[in-house]
C-alpha cells in the first residue's frame, strides 16, 4: 500500500493554500468555510513554504501582541513533514505518530499534489479492515 492509494481512496484532490502573507483573519476564514484543520503555505499555490494548522493558531498566537492582525507567516510551522505518493502507507503512519502532526503535504517533483491528515490514514486503514473481513467471511462461508 502506497501514499497513491491513500490519495485516491480519499475522493478528493483539493490542496487547500494560503499565502505567507495573509492574515490570520484570512486564514480563520478559509479553515471555517473548507472544514480542514490544516492549510500549506504557498507563494504560488504550488510551492511549499510551510503548513499551518490549529495547532499553530493555538500554540504560536497567543504570544503575539495584535494576533488578528498577524501574517500567516509568524505562526506558520516551516519544518514540515512531508511524503511522496510512491511512500509507504506504513511510512505515513510512523511519520505521523513519530512526530506528532496530523496534516502531511504530499509533494511530487517538489510540487503539492495532496495533504493527507490522520483522519484519512485511519478510515483509508479501516476500509482495508472492512474488506479483508468481507473477503474472508465470503471465503470461510464459500
Amino acid at each position: 500500500m502506497r501514499v497513491r492509494d491513500v490519495l485516491s481512496a480519499k475522493g478528493s484532490s483539493a490542496v487547500f493554500t494560503i499565502s505567507p502573507d495573509a492574515t490570520v483573519d484570512e486564514l480563520l476564514d478559509l479553515l471555517a468555510e473548507h472544514n480542514i484543520g490544516a492549510l500549506v503555505v504557498s507563494p504560488d499555490g504550488k510551492s511549499m513554504a510551510g503548513i499551518v494548522s490549529e495547532r499553530d493558531i493555538v500554540r504560536k498566537l497567543r504570544a503575539l501582541p495584535d494576533p488578528r492582525e498577524a501574517t500567516v507567516q509568524q505562526i506558520m510551522t516551516t519544518d514540515v513533514q512531508v511524503c511522496t505518493p510512491e511512500d509507504s502507507f506504513g511510512s505515513l503512519m510512523s511519520s505521523m505518530t513519530e512526530h506528532r502532526v496530523r496534516h502531511i503535504p504530499v509533494l511530487e517533483d517538489d510540487e503539492i499534489v495532496g495533504v493527507l491528515s490522520i483522519g484519512d490514514a485511519v478510515k483509508f486503514r479501516m476500509d482495508q479492515l472492512e474488506f479483508e473481513r468481507d473477503q474472508l467471511t465470503h471465503y470461510v462461508q464459500g
